[in-house]
């Protein structure tokens, strides 16, 4: 098991060792063990858990959101994640149904080359998000 030091953690990570040192003193990390030298070393799994913390922050939750979440996550299996996850996606794709019925006789009523030009963009998006999504979902089923 590939452990890290506190500078290769943060490179790694694309943190500096200061932010680590702050996360490791609120608690949203630890280290998995200390060499003779006291240095602490982290594993894969606080790497994860550290990019988790890196992107939560990126979508503005407080640090404190952020400890909660994690405490969550952590009281949970991988297979609940997952299943958590997937009813949430499943959950989205509905709503989103919903919505595009609702837009239905909103197109009709507006000119081909209107709602064409409307359709252009969102198309490419949804489409490459769908296929993301299933190419995920099928590399990780093999």
């Amino acid at each position: 098991m590939k452990l890290f030091r506190i500078g290769e953690l943060a490179k790694t990570a694309s943190v500096s060792e200061r932010t680590i040192d702050y996360y490791t003193k609120l608690g949203l990390i630890a280290p998995e063990e200390r060499t003779q030298k006291n240095y602490r070393l982290y594993s894969h799994e606080t790497l994860t858990r550290l990019e988790r913390i890196v992107q939560m922050k990126q979508e503005k939750y407080s640090l404190e959101e952020i400890k909660q979440s994690l405490e969550k996550w952590s009281l949970v299996s991988t297979e609940e994640q997952v299943a958590s996850k997937l009813t949430s996606l499943e959950l989205h794709v509905q709503q989103l149904e919903r919505e595009v019925n609702e837009l239905k006789p909103l197109l009709g009523e507006m000119k081909p080359v209107q709602a064409r030009k409307m359709m252009a963009g969102l198309l490419t998006k949804s489409a490459g998000t769908m296929e993301a999504l299933k190419i995920l979902l099928e590399n990780t089923m093999m």
